[in-house]
């Protein structure tokens, strides 16, 4: 399945590997996919941060509070930025409960406490609960599950299944588990992002005007028990993103007339 899909990925990121990303410093790489992601993965859940806005935040830090947006709109996004650097410098680490936990502390650190009084950021809800139009299962039931999946996907990694296809099906039913109290989504995204990365992978950032399709792609999981919508999703968001982005570096070495 999605034989189609990897060949048409596989030959994109070639392209992608050799004339845009392998040609940038690893650490202006990172910085700028570490900008992109973190603006639209928190977009999805609210923030109303641009990239610019996320760019003054990583370079003065909370010195300087973005016009138009509140103190808890900048703790989160310097949260998650944080988050995104541990990933990055942990790509080592097996893929376990440890890291998950891990993560979605930094993500929730200093905002989990404003949200819901008396949760604690990296440990798993007490508390049934819904989101949306959503209504999840028993908590306790399916946090039992999450150290299955975790071990089924090092298991999938290990055993050489395409990386694109191991970050959506594990994405999927992580979020179908839905742990934490807050931050599930961060959370997912971010560690999809961690088996990209440990492979080699480019960063798969969903833009937030995709965020009604990646929530239905989501919701089918629940509905129709697949993850083909999301898995599709997946390497379209990707093959879609180092399209546009190889298009912009050809537009911007063209030839330009000075005078």
């Amino acid at each position: 399945m999605f034989e189609e899909e990897i060949s048409k990925y596989e030959q994109v990121r070639s392209e992608y590997q050799s004339l845009l990303a392998d040609k940038m410093d690893r650490h202006e790489w990172m910085e700028y996919n570490g900008i992109m992601f973190s603006t639209h993965s928190c977009a999805i859940e609210g923030n109303s941060f641009t990239v610019d806005d996320t760019r003054m935040l990583r370079e003065q830090g909370m010195s300087m509070v973005p016009v138009g947006h509140t103190l808890l709109e900048c703790v989160e996004m310097s949260d998650h930025l944080r988050a995104f650097d541990y990933v990055v410098s942990h790509l080592e680490h097996p893929f376990n409960e440890a890291l998950l936990k891990e993560v979605n502390r930094l993500i929730m650190e200093h905002t989990l406490s404003y949200r819901v009084p008396g949760a604690v950021a990296g440990e798993y809800t007490t508390d049934d609960m819904a989101a949306g139009d959503t209504v999840f299962g028993d908590h306790e039931t399916l946090i039992a599950r999450v150290p299955k999946l975790m071990e089924a996907t090092e298991r999938a990694i290990a055993d050489g299944q395409h990386p694109l296809v191991v970050a959506a099906k594990w994405h999927g039913y992580y979020e179908y588990l839905h742990p934490f109290r807050d931050g599930n989504g961060r959370t997912g995204r971010l560690l999809s992002n961690f088996i990209l990365l440990r492979a080699g992978h480019p960063l798969l950032i969903i833009d937030v005007k995709e965020r009604a399709e990646y929530i239905n792609a989501l919701r089918l999981i629940r509905t129709e028990g697949t993850d083909e919508y999301l898995t599709s999703f997946f390497f379209r968001v990707a093959i879609d993103r180092m399209t546009s982005e190889l298009a912009q570096k050809r537009r911007n070495t063209r030839s330009v007339m000075f005078f």
